[in-house]
């Protein structure tokens, strides 16, 4: 017997609407679970954005300004190279200055057309040979103030700080996300199953006159997989919330100058919300067919 769409939607939505404020939890419960899910991704996201210069042991970053003469440059990566408490230093020039810039700033491409490489400040990345903050701090004061220098910054305890506050707030999320998915699942079983029992009668009336179990399951199915696409949904108003609102936030503000380029990208955004979705489902798809092969199997 071949199901017709009509008749499929139709069911699914006489189901939620007969089990109306346990759809609504149910709706609630993967919404905020999926946006805790999202929010542990973007959060670990834009850590890494943010400190993807103090990767590899660099402790501090020497800016030159962008027109600083070849003998200050020179006076600056000899000082690096001969001193011993510096075990190796990177440098990076305009260009490579301008792809970072342009990876960070990728979901604004209007900063993008008005910069060019000749404004952006080359740099040397640094790692100490110990990487101790007095040691690092007396390395700073070095190369502080010396001509064609523009800035030094050092990773010092701020960056470790953050690290460690974004490693808990995402544990945090990761936890809380895997506790209510799984309490999501249940509901969903759960409406399911309530759902096929208040239509007994009607089931068994249609498997007498011939309907076969796929054609009897697909708008219980359906019915759990619009709860969690519902809540992918709602999931993604608060994803972009916590962008635009409070990760945007923070990287643009000048307390947290050491953490510059707190963002998330477009294609980051973009992968977090796909995987969103296919989280819910994948939860739908367990939660109504445990129930539908459990209940309705003849």
């Amino acid at each position: 017997m071949a199901i017709s769409p009509i008749y499929a939607l139709r069911e699914t939505g006489q189901n939620l609407y007969r089990n109306f404020m346990l759809s609504f939890a149910t709706i609630i419960t993967i919404g905020v679970s999926l946006w805790l899910f999202g929010g542990f991704f973007l959060f670990n996201y834009a850590v890494d954005n943010a400190t993807a210069r103090w990767e590899g042991g660099i402790e501090f970053v020497v800016w030159m300004n962008p027109d600083a003469t070849p003998e200050q440059d020179a006076a600056i990566r000899a000082g690096l190279d001969d001193n011993p408490g510096v075990e190796r230093s990177t440098y990076i020039d305009q260009n490579a200055t301008f792809e970072e810039f342009k990876e960070l700033f990728a979901d604004t491409p209007e900063m993008i057309e008005v910069v060019t490489p000749d404004v952006l400040p080359p740099s040397y990345r640094v790692v100490p040979s110990d990487p101790d903050a007095d040691v690092v701090q007396e390395l700073v004061s070095q190369f502080e103030g010396r001509p064609g220098v523009r800035d030094v910054v050092s990773a010092d305890e701020t960056i470790r700080s953050i690290q460690q506050q974004a490693d808990e707030i995402s544990q945090v999320f990761l936890i809380g996300s895997v506790i209510l998915l799984l309490a999501a699942t249940l509901l969903i079983l759960t409406n399911v199953v309530s759902a096929i029992r208040s239509r007994g009668a009607e089931i068994e009336i249609m498997k007498v006159v011939g309907a076969t179990n796929w054609f009897i399951r697909i708008p219980f199915m359906l019915e759990g997989l619009s709860q969690a696409v519902l809540g992918a949904l709602g999931a993604w108003v608060g994803l972009y919330f916590l962008n635009t609102r409070v990760i945007e936030g923070l990287g643009d503000r000048d307390a947290l100058e050491l953490m510059q380029g707190f963002r998330v990208s477009d294609s980051e955004y973009l992968s977090t919300s796909l995987l969103v979705l296919g989280i819910a489902v994948v939860v739908s798809g367990i939660g109504s067919m445990v129930a539908v092969t459990r209940y309705l199997d003849t």
